[in-house]
């Protein structure tokens, strides 16, 4: 790995972002392939460029392959990735487990499986959700039963993103009884490819195949891939779900403005900005984009001040689910039956992008925790209204 050294006190965030945009042009990954498994293989090969010149993980620590970057460097750095259109890294690991395991995780878990995280090498994918826990995430049933220096793991996972390609699942189990809840949970990294594993894809709405339900049956998983004690993995859910929901809130906050500006270049060659009804909504949004940006900033801020991003970052989680719902149902309402068109049809506006992107979102406000499990975080742990009994503290 060719590492390039940032110093962020000597450094300035404009020479940064010059440095950073002359790596970009030089060693952009190209043309976005058009078929599933080409742009796959196109984003792990950018991960891949990353990780080898030194510019992949702005926050990770330098030991573990990141580039601890500071707050000004890090906004600089999701601004230009944004801007450029790169694609985001492969599976969920990286925003979601990472965290986890630099935070909890041995020094040896660390170096055996940091690196090949980072670098792509190997897809992870998060085994929490199934059939009957959710949103009850406490309530899961998938057990793991110990054997020796081995758990015996059996039960299945539900809307796991990213499935069908992972080589690791980052997952939830049981280790105590079903009546312990949260105090009977134990994180175990689970090898996607041994015996007893089972993926299957599930179809969206869009038509394809982002997600999938995972099965183990009689997984043996060694005790050496369990992250934290056992049955107190609660805390490491809490740790994973902080960060899945600001894992990238500066990225989207860059990418939406981007999608923004373009939504209203279309509409302007369209005449549809004639309409001042249509101006107004666009105000509306213009200024939502800016709150996600300031909401985005304070997440980071409070990841650098205290290592976690806290229960605030459900107020990001739930400021970009609502907008990202708001702002594709407004385009596909403005571009009338147009805006109908499959991308099968030559007829397509912009390859059916945001028809795409109001069937993708409606899943927005479920995944990574619902926008009624956000407001209940907000409402408890930010506002200090009195605690649902039925919940995990």
């Amino acid at each position: 790995m060719t590492t390039v050294p940032v110093e962020d006190d000597i450094e300035t965030a404009d020479a940064f972002r010059a440095r950073l945009r002359e790596f970009l042009a030089t060693h952009g990954p190209g043309p976005r392939p058009r078929d599933a498994d080409g742009r796959f293989e196109w984003a792990r090969a950018w991960q891949a460029t990353l990780f080898d010149h030194g510019y992949a993980a702005p926050s990770w620590p330098k030991e573990y392959g990141g580039m601890d970057l500071s707050f000004a460097h890090q906004v600089v750095y999701q601004e230009e990735l944004a801007r450029a259109r790169v694609p985001a890294p492969v599976g969920t690991g990286l925003g979601i487990a990472a965290p986890t395991i630099i935070t909890h995780g041995t020094e040896e878990q660390k170096r055996r499986w940091l690196p090949a995280m980072l670098r792509g090498d190997r897809v992870w994918a998060q085994g929490y959700s199934e059939p009957g826990a959710g949103s009850d995430l406490p309530g899961l049933r998938t057990t793991a039963r110990r054997d020796g220096d081995t758990y015996v793991v059996t039960g299945q996972k539900v809307w796991t993103s990213h499935a069908a390609r992972a080589d690791v699942f980052f997952t939830l189990v049981r280790t105590g009884t079903l009546q312990s809840r949260q105090r009977g949970i134990s994180y175990l990294i689970i090898d996607a490819h041994a015996p007893g594993v089972q993926v299957r894809p599930l179809r969206d709405l869009t038509g394809g195949h982002v997600f999938a339900e995972v099965f183990f049956d009689g997984v043996r998983v060694p005790v050496g891939d369990r992250v934290g004690e056992e049955d107190k993995g609660w805390p490491l859910v809490r740790t994973s779900l902080g960060h899945e929901r600001a894992a990238g809130a500066m990225n989207q906050a860059a990418n939406y403005r981007r999608v923004l500006d373009e939504l209203r270049q279309l509409l302007l060659e369209r005449g549809e900005l004639a309409d001042p009804i249509v101006r107004d909504r666009l105000a509306d949004f213009e200024i939502r984009v800016r709150i996600m940006h300031y909401n985005a900033q304070r997440t980071i801020s409070d990841i650098l001040t205290r290592g976690e991003p806290g229960p605030a970052s459900s107020i990001s989680r739930l400021h970009i689910t609502a907008f990202e719902q708001d702002l594709h149902e407004f385009a596909v309402d403005v571009l009338g039956p147009a805006g109908l068109i499959g991308r099968g049809s030559e007829d397509a506006v912009q390859r059916a992008r945001w028809l795409t992107g109001f069937l993708r979102t409606r899943a927005s406000t479920i995944g990574a925790g619902t926008a009624e499990i956000q407001r209940n975080t907000l409402a408890e742990q930010v506002l200090g209204l009195p605690h649902e009994p039925g919940m995990p503290t």
